[in-house]
Formats: structure tokens, sequence, C-alpha cells
């Protein structure tokens, strides 16, 4: 269909699960209460690392979602993705049954890791047992496509149905290809969004050799502190959101509330270094302007910027420059805020988080803060929201996530007008 005639994308249901809230209303009061989730990892003794600090969801119990029967088939990770579906489902209002599957209704998710941890894990009782110890499931576990796959068969999903794995930004492109599904008339409503359970020692244990993720020794929750001069890190989290995506005319039909427009979507790659952003920021500068075009708003149009801001020395500056060369002089009026010191950075699911974040940044018009920041620093000198949040006339908001492999997804959400 020509341009001018696209089919409009909202957002009409959210369903985060983080450490510091499950569902729209805890997240978002976790939000306002300004305080990070992060703490001294738990699950498993990290002494051998150098990295002690994680986004653990806590007193998780899937019984509250699931029979035991789903349960023998769910690890960690399928339990966060069909959980957090369910979540925007119900916030949604959205009706759903397996006894009337619908073929207008499509899944897209994204992850970096999959069921690895679950695979780590049974890894353990190979060794003991023989393959006779492993989980006759795990097969069916381990793989990625079990979160589009475990929501499609839990609500009767028929359409579109597809996981990618673009490590930090697969959420982020989750979004952004369900936006594209809905208008080219694939799919009428997408469920998008990211889920990740990666906290368990081989993994935990690969990122920190790298030497990647924070090395902070004190307070946990003080671990993550993007656009700080002293920040020396990622912190890894778990977690989940998933986002319930519908064309316009749908919506309205159905009476249902609406969140925000989805507006733009673009995805590019480095093509340079594994860990190490571009030194030019060449693509990260090229996928937001992308992003903005295909929103069709100016740069002087963005109200707020939710930053990847992984709170490392490199990505932080590298997205600082980047923002500078896409938005000149309005750069310096935009507030530019990393939230990952609320949730840590739940790898494949943080975009998807960050998402829900913006759409309710949009609905109450709040700008959230950069927490932790205390140590200003040159190569990073834009408005931070430094600490505390602020009330801000939101039209235009865009979510970056710059991940792994040079692989650089931008959104653009939009406050919805008739």
């Amino acid at each position: 269909m020509p341009a001018h005639e696209r089919r409009r994308c909202v957002v009409t249901g959210l369903g985060p699960i983080t450490c510091i809230g499950r569902g729209r209303q805890n997240f978002w009061r976790g939000i306002l209460a300004e305080r990070s989730g992060i703490r001294r990892v738990a699950a498993f003794d990290t002494s051998a690392f150098n990295a002690h600090c994680a986004g653990e969801i806590p007193d998780w119990s899937p019984e509250e979602f699931f029979p035991p029967h789903r349960l023998k088939r769910l690890d960690r990770y399928a339990q966060f993705a069909v959980a957090s579906a369910k979540l925007a489902l119900d916030d949604a209002q959205l009706e759903y049954g397996l006894e009337r599957p619908q073929a207008r209704v499509g899944v897209s998710f994204g992850t970096a890791l999959g069921g690895i941890s679950n695979a780590e894990d049974q890894h353990g009782y190979f060794l003991k047992k023989g393959a006779r110890g492993v989980n006759p499931t795990l097969a069916l576990q381990v793989f990625g496509g079990s979160a589009h796959s475990n929501i499609a068969i839990e609500f009767g999903f028929r359409g579109v149905g597809t996981t990618n794995s673009n490590s930090c930004a697969s959420g982020t492109v989750a979004v952004g290809e369900a936006m594209r599904y809905i208008r080219d008339d694939f799919a009428d409503v997408i469920i998008a969004g990211g889920a990740e359970a990666p906290l368990s020692p081989l993994t935990f244990g690969a990122f920190s050799i790298i030497k990647t993720m924070s090395m902070w020794k004190g307070a946990p929750e003080f671990s993550c502190r993007p656009f700080d001069k002293l920040r020396d890190g990622f912190v890894m989290g778990e977690g989940a959101a998933s986002l319930v995506i519908e064309e316009l005319e749908h919506a309205r039909v159905r009476g249902a509330k609406i969140y925000a427009e989805l507006l733009g979507y673009s995805l590019n790659n480095d093509a340079f270094h594994m860990t190490t952003p571009l030194p030019g920021a060449e693509s990260c500068i090229r996928a937001m302007r992308t992003a903005l075009a295909d929103a069709r708003l100016a740069p002087e149009q963005i109200d707020y910027i939710n930053a990847h801001g992984s709170s490392t020395q490199l990505n932080d500056a590298t997205e600082t420059l980047a923002i500078k060369e896409v938005f000149g002089e309005h750069a310096r009026k935009i507030p530019v805020s990393g939230t990952k010191p609320f949730t840590a950075h739940p790898l494949g699911a943080t975009g998807a988080i960050e998402a829900t974040l913006c759409a309710l940044a949009l609905e109450h018009q709040h700008v959230p803060p950069t927490l932790h920041y205390g140590n200003p620093d040159p190569a990073c000198d834009l408005d931070v929201v430094p600490n505390h949040g602020r009330s801000g006339n939101l039209r235009y908001v865009m979510s970056n996530s710059f991940g792994f492999g040079g692989i650089n997804a931008c959104v653009v959400l939009g406050k919805f007008s008739a």
C-alpha cells in the first residue's frame, strides 16, 4: 500500500517481569520509587568470579501462572516469556483461548541466550547419571524459539511466530518487527517482547571472564552507573516484558486502552567487533536517523531518549557521541536516561522492558532518572536526568539498544492522538 496509507500500530497491553516489580502497576511503582532492584547474586556462589551483582527476580513462583503438567515442559526462560505475555494480554483485555485459535494474532519475541542456563543445569545431571538423568523435554526447552512457540501454544495464536537472537538488541528488534508485521498486513495483533534467564554459574562466569561486567565491591545497588565517570561494566539480570501491539482500527473496535503509538524502527550492524562499538559511532548514528525517518519525525521533535546506557566505558561514550551527532544543538535539551540501574541488564529482554518503560513514560508524562549518577564524565555531557525523575511534556520518545555483535536497533514511540 502507499506509504501514506500504512497501517498504524498502537500499544494496548504491557506485561513486565523485572526485579523491581511484576506487572504494569508494580513495575511503574518501582520506577517511581527510584530504587535499584540489583542485589548480590543469591542463586549461586560468585566467589570465583570478579563480578558479584545481578538483577534476580525475587520470589519467583511459576505455580502462580502454570499448572504442574505445563511446568514440566517450561524452563525458567520460557516461564518468564509466557507469564509476561499473559500479563500483557490481561492488561490489554484481549480475548484468547485454545478453543478459538486466532490466525491474525502472532508472536514476535527476542532472547540472547534462550534456555542456555537450563542446559547448563541439565549437563550436571548428564555427568552424574548419563542421558537417563536428563529431563526428557530438554531438547524442547533449550532452543530460543521455545518462547514464541509456548506463547502461541498457551493462547492459541496461529499467526506470525518468531524469536530472534540479536544479543542485547533482541527485545527492541522483536518490537520493531512486530510493527512491520502489522503495517504489512501479516497480522492485526502481535505479542512482542523478550525474555532472559541467564543467571547460572557458567554463563555468568563467561561474561565475567571477558571483563564486560561490573566488578563493583560496594553496595550492590550502586554497581550499575550509566554515564558516570566511574562506571565499570554492565550488571546482568533476568526477566521479561511483553507488549500487545495492535492495528489501530482493531484496537478501536474493541475499545482498547492505548498507551502509545509505535512509529519508527531501525536495525543495522557495526560490522566491526563483537564487543567494542564502532569508534566513530557511524552505525549508531544511522540507526537513530533511520528510526526517525521511519517515524516521519525531525530530530528536534524527540522529547526523551531511553539510552542503551549499559554502564560500560566505551558504550556510554559512543552512544553520547551518536546522540550529539544526530540531534545537534537539540541534544543538550533532550533528557537522556539510562534505566538499567533499576532492572539490571537482562540481555535480550532489556529492549522490551525499556520499550514498556517508554510507553508508560508517555502515559504518565514522566521522565525516569539515571540512578546513582555522581561523577560527571566529560565524554557523556548530556542531560542524563541524574538520580531523580521529572515530569515532562512528552510527545515522542526514542529507545536505543546497542548490543554485542555490533547490533543496533532503535524504536520510536509517540503519545497517541486520533
